[in-house]
């Protein structure tokens, strides 16, 4: 076997960029990727935590993200998921690059949250335009927190930021993370925020929801992808049964979403008027009601990995000559 090449997080970051990533999903997207063609997940218990694998296949490579979740590292100071992405031929099923996992998805997650968030901005009708410069309400002040605001960037680089989040700390950090932004702390005033913001991104590992879903104005778009577990919601049954609404891919969010859970039936996922999937968003747009808001809710699939990878492994290359 000739050596593989490594891409460690520093290099993952460098070659994966927000907007490289967009392009990345929208093309796969675009060349027929389908998620519902996509395997669930695998979750295997691990020392005092667990093990999640995620495994894609596609015409020319196919991928498995090998990941642990520590829920007791960061009291640690430590990080709570850490893993491994190997990319193989599909043709010889040999492996052909591995990559630091966590950076990877520090960048795919945001980068599937701003594309449904574009292509729901892109189907809204009169009066629901984001305006040139949104008011974007964040919460969560982690990781994921940061990379949205990054992403959010690329398509409304004259947005006004609000973040509410649970640790003051973080608050504190992720505002002095970004100076230039004049990033607002709304948790003290979290209902007035909810009201005005033009687009909501939940990034959180909240069990309960976040905020009053009656809050929400009519032209909002609201994006859910902080939680994946039928169990967990950050979103009240108010906001997703006023709402227009788009997902990753159905079976996963039927497997896994629980913002969904409590208010779409069986009968809905299998009627015509079920939620359309991502792949259906950026082919072909949704029609969008007039008096409803937009609401993009994901758990994280594979096949979102395996694109992002992929650019790793062609652009690395194509820059170091491995």
């Amino acid at each position: 076997m000739t050596e593989i090449p490594y891409f460690d997080a520093d290099e993952v970051r460098a070659t994966l960029t927000f907007e490289r990533a967009i392009a990345a999903l929208e093309a796969g997207l675009a060349a027929g990727v389908d998620p519902e063609n996509d395997g669930p997940r695998l979750f295997s218990p691990a020392p005092d935590g667990e093990f999640l694998l995620m495994p894609a296949q596609g015409p020319e490579y196919s991928g498995l993200k090998a990941l642990t979740v520590a829920p007791n590292n960061p009291a640690r100071g430590l990080a709570k998921i850490q893993g491994l992405y190997v990319l193989y031929s599909s043709d010889t099923l040999a492996p052909v690059a591995v990559m630091e996992g966590s950076s990877l998805t520090a960048i795919r997650t945001p980068a599937v949250t701003l594309t449904g968030i574009r292509h729901l901005a892109r189907a809204a009708g009169p009066g629901q335009e984001v305006p040139a410069a949104p008011s974007i309400l964040i919460f969560g002040a982690g990781i994921q927190a940061a990379g949205h605001i990054r992403a959010t960037l690329v398509d409304f680089p004259d947005a006004r930021f609000g973040i509410v989040g649970r640790t003051q700390s973080k608050v504190d950090g992720l505002i002095a993370e970004f100076p230039e932004l004049g990033i607002r702390d709304r948790g003290g005033d979290r209902d007035d925020a909810v009201r005005e913001a033009d687009i909501i991104i939940c990034v959180t590992t909240s069990s309960t929801p976040l905020f009053d879903g009656e809050l929400v104005k009519d032209s909002a778009i609201v994006a859910a992808v902080g939680t994946h577990g039928l169990d967990l919601r950050e979103l009240d049954e108010a906001l997703v049964a006023r709402s227009d609404i788009a997902v990753e891919g159905r079976a996963s969010a039927r497997r896994e979403n629980g913002n969904l859970a409590g208010v779409l039936t069986e009968e809905d996922w299998e009627s015509g008027s079920r939620p359309v999937n991502l792949r259906e968003l950026v082919t072909a747009g949704m029609t969008r009601g007039q008096d409803r808001p937009a609401l993009f809710t994901g758990v994280g699939m594979s096949w979102e990995d395996l694109l992002c990878a992929a650019v790793v492994f062609a652009e690395g290359r194509r820059s170091t000559g491995r």
